[in-house]
């Protein structure tokens, strides 16, 4: 039974001092990146490099099934305990706990393809498995990279450095969450617009606005983009370290595997943006600024086991609309747009673009009333996808004009 926000649905004072039954659960966002470890532990003892693909199956199978199996959970925590929920050192160890274990298993994984002779088909598996660490990594790296202890920033800069996206919580935290459900945001994805294609836009786009916005901090302190406190170029420098002493102890050539990875890693990061707000668009104001990023704004998913491997990320809807809310207390919204399924399983389904909008494009509608001028259409096939739809519209000039 899902706990609305709704003042007239919600209690802030339970009868009794209110336990977070999650509580040992969040444990499993260390415990699931360890499998990646599994796949290759397994061929050490067997010599069977077909079990390097148990970590892929996993994450791309059997953990969408787990979340079929253990369906979603809606509860939320009572307001009145949210100050105690976030001030509980517990859940932050947690996140500290993560970071050493990923860079752990990005090191192994190098490591390992470095040490064994593997076939084609094995490396692939190998590549596919670190990326997946990587992912973990800036999954990690959001959560860190949004509180004010200078501590967890750090270290969200730390743990982004494997993969080389070190730009990522500038960009995130003062682009993405500004620009977030706008034609001027290259993190949210279009209605119409394919993961490869969103991936062309995404990734230069995200990089060159973080730049931006990093190089205007130094400016209004009168410093230079290239200085030693561009934050960029701090975690550049603790990636180009760890890539050079890796090609220095293992050889040259593991900059082929560990540059694969990453960008696997950073495609994770693609998947979950095009995902996380597909189609949805801010209303426009009268005075030209947007309203406020709302629930409504995020695509939702509370499905068990991926938001407990997760740090609640799926609980996107309340991240976007309370950035600094800490994840044991992000909450389900009844208005927020729901996905049918957790991350793991919108992954794949993102990367079967035909499927993907067989399932997304009429929820989308569904979320939006049909309304055209409430939908961040891809504006090279904004006239077809009207049609197609049967949908409300206005001129693109009155919708610049008027918003939603």
């Amino acid at each position: 039974m899902s706990a609305s926000l709704d003042p007239g649905n919600r209690s802030d004072a339970p009868a009794r001092p209110y336990r977070d039954r999650k509580r040992w659960a969040w444990l499993l966002s260390v415990a699931v990146p360890t499998i990646v470890l599994i796949g290759p532990l397994l061929m050490l003892r067997t010599g069977d490099a077909r079990l390097l693909w148990l970590p892929v199956g996993f994450f791309y199978l059997v953990a969408p099934l787990l979340d079929l199996l253990l369906g979603e959970d809606r509860s939320n925590p009572p307001e009145s305990a949210v100050p105690a929920l976030e001030a509980d050192r517990y859940y932050r160890i947690v996140c500290y706990l993560l970071v050493p274990v990923l860079w752990a298993a990005f090191i192994f994984s190098a490591w390992f393809v470095a040490r064994h002779n593997l076939p084609w088909w094995g490396m692939v598996a190998m590549v596919l498995t670190a990326g997946s660490v990587g992912g973990f990594c800036i999954n990690l790296g959001h959560e860190l990279g949004h509180k004010l202890p200078a501590l967890e920033r750090t270290l969200a800069r730390l743990v982004l450095a494997p993969t080389g996206y070190g730009h990522f919580s500038i960009e995130h935290n003062q682009g993405h969450h500004r620009h977030v459900a706008t034609p001027a945001d290259p993190a949210s994805s279009r209605m119409g617009e394919s993961i490869y294609g969103f991936l062309l836009r995404e990734m230069p786009g995200a990089l060159r606005r973080a730049w931006a916005i990093e190089s205007a901090r130094l400016a209004v302190n009168r410093r230079s983009a290239w200085s030693a406190h561009n934050e960029i170029l701090q975690t550049a420098l603790v990636t180009l370290a760890l890539w050079a002493g890796l090609a220095v102890w293992l050889g040259p050539g593991i900059l082929v595997f560990v540059l694969a990875a990453s960008f696997w890693a950073n495609f994770q990061l693609t998947s979950a943006n095009y995902v996380e707000h597909y189609g949805l668009l801010r209303g426009r104001r009268p005075s030209g600024r947007y309203e406020p990023c709302l629930p409504r704004h995020s695509w939702n998913s509370n499905h068990v086991f991926s938001n407990w491997a997760l740090f609640h990320l799926q609980r996107h809807s309340d991240h976007h609309a309370h950035p600094l809310r800490r994840y044991q207390s992000l909450r389900h919204f009844d208005e927020a747009p729901q996905l049918p399924t957790g991350y793991f399983g919108m992954f794949t389904l993102a990367y079967f673009p035909p499927l993907w909008r067989r399932v997304m494009d009429p929820r989308l509608l569904a979320a939006v009333g049909r309304d055209a001028s409430r939908i961040n259409l891809d504006p090279r096939k904004r006239a077809a996808l009207v049609r197609q739809y049967g949908l409300a519209d206005e001129p693109l000039e009155k919708v610049a004009e008027n918003g939603c």
